[in-house]
């Protein structure tokens, strides 16, 4: 790959429209599967509980969150092409196995190999825009393109299956095959990405930061241990690179648990919250959902766009704060019309937060071991969806219904003074050791 390209020309590079492409492609599979098909397969077809059902999206969510670090890690040594094209065969795995296992236990690993398999997707795709956009960190419109890309296929995903199963007549048999075929075609996209990973000062997987090298004194005569002795002195190195180049603010490490756990409150029960407090049909409910998710994904490219000619800064406080200020009032209207009002505006507010919020992450990982410490990231930030419902679980049960989303609204507000303190002060005032 080439580095510091100009924004535009880095959506036009065979690797990112690759990257587009898996994510888009994968994004459709997981979201077809997580939120239409899965659910009412394994309630209504195999008749398993609801606690069978909970384990088995966890384990999905476990595995993708635990193996981001490790396969950023592995992207930087064997390449973008080899990690994703492995990874991308367990997913096809784990839809096979969906198709023909009907035990619990069989459903929760394939679940977990589920999770294994996605686990690469984000650490490629931050770490290879972020080694191509350059020292100068122009990459607010290739993040937005990309979680236009998610947010696509998430959505697409979920709707296309519903449509196919009204048109089979719930042919279960039918949509899991689709998806084999989706889970074929994405691993013929990943075939395209770079096999080796190229970076600013000649980095690449056969010598270290900034063409350090990286050979070691193995034993003499190989045997059977010494792959295992290189791996360990590998991921020494790797830590070690970790802790004396990352020298960021620690208020970091909660901002990124809290940018997720905000949509962790959210995701269980907004649906609740419109049909039994709000009286929304089900028709209705949709079309809630496209017009914040639809201006959310609109908005993103030029969003992205902006972000790289005037800086992360504006869009994210004006982001948080309107973030903060639209959820509360949402957990306090009934009236329908200024329900879509108020989503309308959630929606502008996130599509303001996605780019600028990865694009001022990106400036904060060093040259060495982008791919590690995107991982790293990427699973501090995974780990507030982990949290967030059980905590708006606990809020809607014992508190109130609109409780979740006034606790969302608090954490938003907590963001923009987080963040507030880090866009003056991103690094620590001294030096790691």
């Amino acid at each position: 790959m080439q580095t510091d390209i100009k924004p535009a020309k880095i959506l036009r590079s065979s690797f990112f429209i690759a990257m587009w492409l898996t994510l888009f492609l994968v994004e459709i599979i997981k979201g077809a599967l997580l939120v239409a098909v899965l659910p009412v397969y394994m309630d209504n077809i195999l008749g398993l509980s609801a606690g069978v059902i909970g384990v088995a999206f966890a384990l999905q969510y476990l595995g993708d969150n635990l193996f981001r670090a490790p396969s950023g890690w592995a992207a930087e040594r064997i390449g973008f092409r080899a990690t994703m094209v492995t990874a991308l065969i367990c997913t096809l795995i784990a839809v096979i196995m969906i198709l023909f296992l009907k035990s619990a236990v069989g459903l929760s690993m394939a679940c977990l190999i589920l999770g294994i398999g996605t686990s690469p997707l984000w650490p490629c795709a931050m770490t290879g825009v972020t080694a191509m956009s350059g020292p100068q960190n122009k990459n607010g419109t290739a993040m937005g393109a990309l979680e236009m890309a998610a947010l696509g296929g998430t959505g697409l995903g979920p709707v296309g299956m519903n449509w196919l199963l009204e048109r089979t007549d719930h042919d279960y048999r039918t949509i899991f095959l689709v998806l084999m075929g989706c889970a074929i075609l994405v691993i013929l996209v990943a075939m395209v990405l770079p096999g080796r990973v190229v970076i600013e000062g000649g980095q690449n997987a056969e010598t270290g930061v900034a063409g350090e090298s990286v050979k070691e004194k193995y034993p003499a005569k190989p045997n059977l241990l010494t792959p295992f002795i290189r791996l360990q002195q590998s991921v020494k190195r790797t830590l070690h690179r970790v802790r004396s180049t990352l020298n960021v603010n620690p208020l970091v490490y909660p901002a990124l648990f809290m940018q997720s756990f905000v949509i962790g409150l959210l995701s269980p029960v907004i649906t609740l919250y419109t049909r039994t407090d709000l009286n929304i049909s089900p028709n209705l409910y949709s079309l809630l959902l496209i017009a914040g998710g639809g201006i959310t994904v609109i908005a993103l490219l030029p969003v992205g766009k902006m972000v790289d000619r005037f800086g992360t800064k504006p869009f994210l406080n004006i982001g948080f704060l309107m973030a903060a200020v639209t959820l509360f009032i949402f957990s306090t209207v009934t009236t329908i019309p200024v329900v879509f009002g108020i989503v309308m505006l959630v929606g502008v507010s996130y599509a303001m937060i996605l780019p600028a919020w990865n694009a001022f992450v990106a400036t904060l990982i060093p040259e060495g071991e982008r791919g590690a410490i995107w991982g790293f990231f990427l699973t501090l930030q995974g780990s507030g969806m982990v949290v967030g419902p059980i905590v708006s679980g606990l809020l809607w049960d014992h508190i109130s219904h609109p409780a979740p989303f006034i606790a969302s609204a608090i954490v938003m507000a907590g963001l923009f003074v987080v963040h507030f303190v880090l866009a003056r002060k991103p690094f620590r005032t001294a030096p790691v050791r």
